[in-house]
């Protein structure tokens, strides 16, 4: 054991210090594209990409990432010689469980670290009982001190983290930096939790910096990661409430700049007129202001939006372009819009089955024999959606894993993705692609946590084992909201599985439909266990009641109902009742200023609703955001205020969305809140005015 750790000129501990630094030293960074950690071995060697080390029968080298944040949860690859298809590992005192213990062969072993203490980790690898395989690379593993939650965000800044701590002491006084770009610190809530506001950046892994009021940083390398997409935490409110003073901010939806000019209205009658600067930012001071203020941002060629009563002093605001020919400049740009090139990555790796020899390839053994000649066997790679009520989509044929794959201990996989952080899923079953459309129906699944996306490369060595039987049903009681004089009169009932707060796992067997009746009782076989690599995931119900087949409106969503077990059945009920326009009158003639709106008595309680105005063939929509209990809102009379932001008369479509949003509170709206995506319910119908 000496001998191997003498050559060692120990990668895996500088880096893991690399990566939780104390103290006002300039951060070593590790590069946004870096590879594998470097590990010296002498001479006579080989490297550690996967072939043999000549080195003792049983070491361990390396872990790849060689830190992580102590809640646990990050995919490591452990390098070394000597492990067999039994082997355990140890982070500290503590023992991976061994449905996170994938060994890939003797020199490899995939884990998902457990939680644990800020600061360096023993690992430990050993087979089974056999201690005189025990090896140990001391201090091989960092617990960084801190993480960030959500993790990934737009290049365009604005999205909105908690960092959580561990042993910290963070006040008033603390600061952030990304890159070493300020993060605008919003709250502090304790000593060890805290919210900032994401600068915009460039794609790609980037370093985060906390630093107390005694001038003592402590830095996390790859804490944020920047991509192209939206995730929705961007923008919203925050601050604290209202006292005479109330600041705005306004940004681009597509290129996260700032908009200098924007009109922001505060109030519906006589109301109080600004215009943000140069930065996008204005300060109203006004003994004026209430307690709670209706905001309305408009800017010429972009969509306005209103925020009914706000209550609080900060609102950062994101307008859509309106995507006319009148508003593009002669060079043929968009005002002010644009956006930036997206940038796509891979994820890399082997499905793997459980073994029937040590480390030979033993794949879809638990995937019955195909019926017929059209008929094969078949595995597909997915990223959890946003949305339980996600349909299950098949992909392309291309993009199956079948038994003539190649691989080294299991099948190869490849996943086009963007940089993030991911948690992802395999389905292994039975396709057959001569019917129209493709059939498949899946057997057996897994699933993998804490995979990380950097930009360029991608993410390689990614193993996952398909070790879940879909063999359990689950039954759905479902009680319907009423129907409208025009619908819904059609039921779609979804099953999935969520992973914690990163999303859910569509399965090919989880939607039914039926008529919509009073209360219904529905079955959904070929669903797995909750064991394996699924321990700690729960199914969730969500139903939909529609009107027609294309699943229109007026619809009643309801999602977000857990259950851990198939052993009685999932009560899904009540729904939130479908909303009706009171002003404008459907098909009436609507004033441009005022709006109300109800539903039926009984149902779900909604916390949020969400009225879109659009006109001109949908080329304009004018947002309305307002909290519970709100049904009527004046609107302020833009083309009183200025011609250029003045609201395009004719027809109206105006739809009204009623959404519940689990643990919602309107004083810290996000955008993610205005989605469906971050709703648990919502029920909406739309109508026709002119103004």
């Amino acid at each position: 054991m000496a001998r191997a750790e003498g050559y060692l000129v120990l990668a895996a501990l500088s880096l893991s210090w690399g990566c939780r630094a104390t103290g006002s030293a300039r951060l070593t960074r590790v590069t946004d594209d870096a590879g594998d950690p470097t590990v010296v071995l002498p001479t006579d060697a080989a490297s550690v990409d996967g072939s043999v080390p000549q080195t003792e029968p049983h070491v361990l080298l390396s872990a790849d990432p060689p830190h992580g944040p102590f809640s646990g949860g990050t995919l490591v690859l452990l390098r070394g010689n000597g492990f067999a298809s039994n082997a355990r590992v140890w982070f500290g005192d503590a023992e991976v469980p061994a449905s996170d213990v994938i060994p890939i062969d003797p020199h490899r072993i995939q884990v998902t670290a457990p939680p644990g203490a800020a600061g360096l980790a023993d690992l430990v690898v050993q087979n089974a009982d056999d201690e005189s395989t025990r090896t140990t690379l001391a201090g091989g593993y960092a617990y960084d001190a801190f993480y960030a939650d959500p993790s990934s965000g737009p290049t365009s800044g604005g999205t909105l983290i908690t960092l959580h701590g561990t042993g910290t002491h963070w006040d008033d006084a603390t600061t952030v930096t990304i890159d070493r770009n300020p993060c605008e610190i919003v709250s502090v809530d304790d000593a060890v939790t805290l919210q900032c506001r994401v600068p915009a950046g460039t794609t790609g892994a980037k370093p985060v910096r906390v630093t107390t009021s005694d001038q003592v940083a402590v830095d996390v390398l790859d804490a944020f990661t920047y991509s192209n997409s939206d995730n929705g935490f961007r923008g919203g409110l925050s601050g604290a409430p209202v006292d005479h003073s109330l600041k705005v901010l306004a940004f681009g939806s597509l290129t996260g700049e700032a908009i200098p000019g924007a009109t922001v209205i505060v109030g519906g009658d006589a109301p109080i007129v600004s215009k943000t600067d140069g930065n996008g930012v204005v300060v109203i001071d006004s003994p004026a202001l209430g307690k709670r203020n209706t905001v309305t941002l408009a800017r010429h060629c972009f969509e306005p939006v209103t925020f009914v009563d706000v209550p609080i002093d900060t609102l950062t605001v994101y307008l859509d372009p309106v995507i006319s020919p009148s508003c593009f400049d002669p060079g043929g740009d968009l005002e002010n819009g644009g956006g930036t090139t997206g940038q796509s990555s891979t994820v890399r790796g082997e499905l793997v089955w459980p073994e029937t020899q040590e480390f030979r390839k033993s794949g879809f053994t638990n995937v019955p024999e195909p019926a017929s000649n059209s008929e094969t066997k078949a595995a597909y790679v997915f990223a959890l959606s946003a949305k339980p009520t996600d349909g299950f989509r098949l992909p392309g044929s291309g993009s199956a894993v079948t038994q003539d794959s190649p691989g080294s201990t299991g099948y190869q996989f490849s996943l086009p993705t963007r940089p993030g952080n991911y948690t992802l899923y395999a389905l292994a079953g039975i396709e057959n692609r001569a019917l129209s459309p493709p059939a498949f129906t899946a057997y057996a699944m897994g699933l993998i946590r804490g995979v990380a996306v950097p930009a360029g490369g991608g993410a390689t060595d990614v193993f996952i084992r398909i070790d879940v039987p879909l063999d359990h049903a689950l039954t759905l009681a479902i009680t319907p909201p009423e129907a409208t004089a025009v619908g819904p009169n059609l039921l779609l009932a979804n099953v999935a599985i969520r992973v914690g707060s990163e999303g859910y796992a569509i399965l090919p067997a989880g939607r039914q439909q039926a008529l919509l009746g009073s209360v219904q009782t529905l079955d959904f076989v070929g669903i797995p266990a909750l064991v394996g690599s699924l321990s700690g995931t729960s199914y969730v119900a969500a139903a939909q009641a529609v009107t027609g087949s294309g699943g229109g409106l007026p619809r009643s969503v309801l999602g977000l109902l857990s259950a851990t077990t198939t052993s009685t059945p999932l009560a899904v009920g009540p729904f939130i009742e479908i909303p009706v326009l009171g002003s404008p009158t459907p098909n009436g003639s609507w004033n441009g200023q005022d709006l109300a709106w109800h539903a039926a008595a009984g149902g779900q309680a909604a916390n949020l609703a969400i009225i879109d105005i659009e006109t001109a063939a949908g080329l304009y929509d004018w947002r309305i955001v307002a909290p519970a209990g709100t049904r009527s809102v004046r609107l302020p009379d833009l083309s009183a205020i200025a011609t250029d932001i003045a609201w395009p008369s004719g027809e109206q479509t105006i739809q009204v969305t009623l959404a519940s949003v689990p643990g919602f509170d309107y004083a810290n709206l996000r955008y993610r809140d205005m989605a469906e995506r971050g709703w648990s319910a919502y029920a909406a119908d739309s109508f026709f005015a002119t103004y």
